[in-house]
């Protein structure tokens, strides 16, 4: 029988869908702290197939989700397209920025799928270990929001390096874009070809961008990766995740040819079962806040996402990541309470 996440991504409404969180291994779990202790730096971690393979399992272990998340991080892809990448503890990422076409040159014309040979020997591991029922999922992420890290340096605000340059140098910018669309290309056809069920695209700033930019930097570049993915893997699904798209999250699905569409958590649930699910099906989009909170306010969020979202193909997810302070009895709460009619 096909795996759950798999049959939802192929349009049916199952009585109980399936269950994943986006940052599902990480530092809310005990098992998760004492790996990463040992890894020394995070890219360490991501490129130690034993240790990355060890923490995607983790959270199947403990809660029996019914996908597993390859463990890595959007940044990979330009640290193999020969940018520096590093983690500074508490601060996040930091990278040698890129303001502007010039710095193009520092780039390799094509990413470095050696240097990424650990992930693909991760996704084989954790591919042999995992329960028949349970979905292996790959990520990468989307042009626009790997570029705001790669033109800024970092994470900001508003992401207003990028979006700058984008303005003043469309073409310039475009170079970018285009180079990163070949490499999410590569990267995640080698992943699919690791063994991975799915593919997920994390555009997780898409929402600082305006209409029309919105278009051309978030929607069009996935919609090329998504097009190649077709062409030459198509027993893959594909998940596309436009964080804060707003109104244009119909035009989103619409038009990029993703299999679902996941949501954020500012979403109306029943504008998304009326406008979204006929069109795509759905993941999300629980506020990860309100699983931090936990008790009444926990149960009628999961509760409400159920109601609005449950009559159509609906992967059960937060609106963006696990964060670390989540209590781990508010997870097993949550589980519960989506399966309870198990």
């Amino acid at each position: 029988m096909q795996k759950p996440l798999l049959r939802v991504l192929n349009g049916e409404t199952l009585a109980v869908p399936p269950v994943w969180m986006m940052r599902q291994a990480g530092r809310y779990l005990p098992e998760y702290r004492e790996v990463r202790a040992k890894a020394g730096s995070f890219l360490e971690l991501c490129y130690t197939p034993d240790l990355a393979a060890e923490v995607t399992l983790q959270p199947i272990r403990r809660f029996g989700f019914d996908a597993a998340i390859l463990f890595s991080d959007i940044l990979v892809v330009p640290d193999a397209l020969g940018q520096a990448v590093r983690f500074e503890e508490g601060e996040g990422p930091r990278l040698n920025p890129i303001p502007d076409a010039r710095g193009l040159r520092r780039l390799h014309e094509r990413i470095d799928l050696d240097r990424l040979g650990p992930v693909f020997e991760t996704i084989r591991r954790v591919k042999g270990e995992l329960p028949g029922d349970v979905a292996l999922l790959g990520f990468c992420g989307a042009p626009w929001t790997v570029a705001t890290y790669m033109v800024a340096g970092r994470g900001t605000p508003d992401q207003a390096p990028a979006r700058l340059w984008a303005y003043r140098d469309p073409d310039g910018f475009e170079e970018l874009i285009d180079r990163l669309v070949d490499a999410s290309c590569a990267y995640l056809g080698a992943q699919i070809e690791a063994g991975v069920d799915a593919v997920q695209i994390f555009d997780s700033w898409a929402g600082t961008l305006a209409p029309d930019e919105f278009r051309r930097w978030a929607m069009d570049p996935v919609a090329r990766i998504v097009a190649y993915l077709r062409e030459h893997h198509p027993q893959a699904g594909i998940i596309g995740f436009p964080r804060g798209a707003g109104t244009l999250y119909e035009t989103y699905a619409r038009h990029v040819g993703v299999d679902a569409i996941g949501l954020d958590w500012s979403v109306d649930w029943a504008w998304a079962g009326q406008v979204l699910q006929p069109v795509k099906p759905v993941q999300g989009n629980l506020d990860p806040l309100v699983l931090v909170a936990g008790g009444p306010a926990l149960d009628a969020a999961v509760d409400g996402i159920l109601a609005g979202l449950g009559k159509g193909p609906l992967i059960f997810n937060l609106g963006h990541g696990i964060t670390p302070e989540t209590p781990i009895a508010h997870v097993e709460r949550m589980l519960a309470r989506v399966r309870k009619a198990r």
